[in-house]
């Protein structure tokens, strides 16, 4: 129960210092550039269907360090000095006039569709109410936390290109976002061939997945591919590479098949297979990448298949708020097996404890 203070209106309350990693330069890597501050800048207090939350875990992406180390217009794009994060779980403290349908102190979960300046590596965020969904039971905070970016990436990778029976080849299973599009592809009804390295086949495996091809053991993964025999439906791309695996997909595709590309290593990636015409060598089925947008339904969805077992949270590593540092390396290094957490604020503290208010 929440005490009663005279004065005091907790609609109205905003805090006006917090603890948040910052970075106003990407020089060497955005992580290299982080500092802790301890008495940073808030958001400012929410307005509209804007909601205040209290962070107690937040998800690491990619695009946190991808998009700011484009150059200084895309981080004129997101101000600095900003802080990382895109995923989140955490309590409502505080809404604007036009969400007043979430409550003090619901546990919600959700995220931003791009590196924002107050991102979730911080104390307190400012979002959209139609950016979250309320955590369903008997899910955890950091496995909320996590659903996010990657979950909904993996979710439109695969909704209206495939249907039950169809056969999906998902290059990059043990990934952020791989790890979700492989369940959620078999959740779909769909035959799933994933590719990943010699660590991580029994994990795709547990995951689902009908098949694995160890990508580290074969000289052309384009060949094997046309070896296996399976002439596949949809196409989901989480690496990037081979080079040829787009261009060539036609050998080991249907022609109705769609490759989508979600991940590569480099914006080069997109911009090459996106720009090379089919008679000049170029990929011959429909490619299409993803931008990011955020859907709650089937945020909320994600939560469901989470909360009923259908999806099992595939967590690489989790690390104290301290640590965040040492988190962007591990994310940066490529072998993470899943999605990797932050741990923001204990979970069993309540919205106004760092600022004097035990509620």
């Amino acid at each position: 129960m929440n005490p009663t203070i005279p004065g005091f209106d907790m609609a109205s309350f905003h805090p006006e210092k917090m603890q948040a990693w910052l970075y106003t330069n990407t020089t060497g890597g955005m992580e290299k550039n982080l500092h802790l501050d301890s008495s940073a800048r808030t958001p400012p207090p929410p307005k509209g269907n804007e909601i205040l939350v209290k962070v107690i875990s937040a998800a690491l992406n990619p695009a946190d360090y991808k998009l700011p180390e484009l150059g200084i217009p895309f981080r004129m794009l997101i101000g600095t000095p900003a802080t990382p994060g895109m995923d989140f779980c955490g309590r409502v403290v505080s809404t604007g006039p036009l969400a007043t349908h979430l409550k003090e102190d619901t546990l919600v979960y959700g995220c931003s569709s791009r590196p924002v300046q107050f991102g979730s590596a911080a104390e307190y965020i400012v979002i959209s109410s139609e950016s979250v969904s309320i955590v369903p039971d008997g899910v955890s905070a950091d496995h909320a936390a996590a659903m996010g970016v990657a979950g909904q990436t993996a979710y439109r990778s695969l909704e209206g290109y495939v249907k039950a029976g169809n056969k999906v080849l998902i290059n990059g299973g043990s990934g952020g976002c791989g790890v979700f599009a492989i369940q959620i592809a078999k959740a779909m009804g769909c035959h799933v061939t994933t590719t990943c390295s010699t660590r991580n086949m029994e994990l795709c495996l547990r995951l689902g997945a009908d098949a694995v091809i160890d990508y580290t053991a074969e000289e052309d993964l384009v060949a094997r591919l046309q070896q296996i025999g399976v002439a596949f439906d949809h196409i989901v791309d989480h690496v990037g590479l081979p080079d040829n695996l787009y261009y060539q997909c036609h050998l080991f595709s249907k022609d109705e098949a769609t490759f989508v590309q979600v991940g590569a290593s480099s914006m080069l990636t997109f911009v090459a297979r996106l720009g090379w015409p089919s008679f000049l060598g170029g990929g011959r089925r429909k490619y299409v990448t993803l931008t990011p947008t955020i859907d709650q339904k089937r945020l909320a969805q994600l939560g469901e298949w989470v909360a009923d077992g259908t999806i099992t949270m595939q967590l690489d590593s989790v690390f104290e708020f301290c640590d965040a540092v040492k988190a962007y390396e591990r994310l940066r290094s490529g072998r993470s097996r899943g999605k990797i957490v932050l741990h923001v604020s204990d979970p069993s503290a309540r919205n106004m404890e760092p600022f004097g208010i035990g509620l």
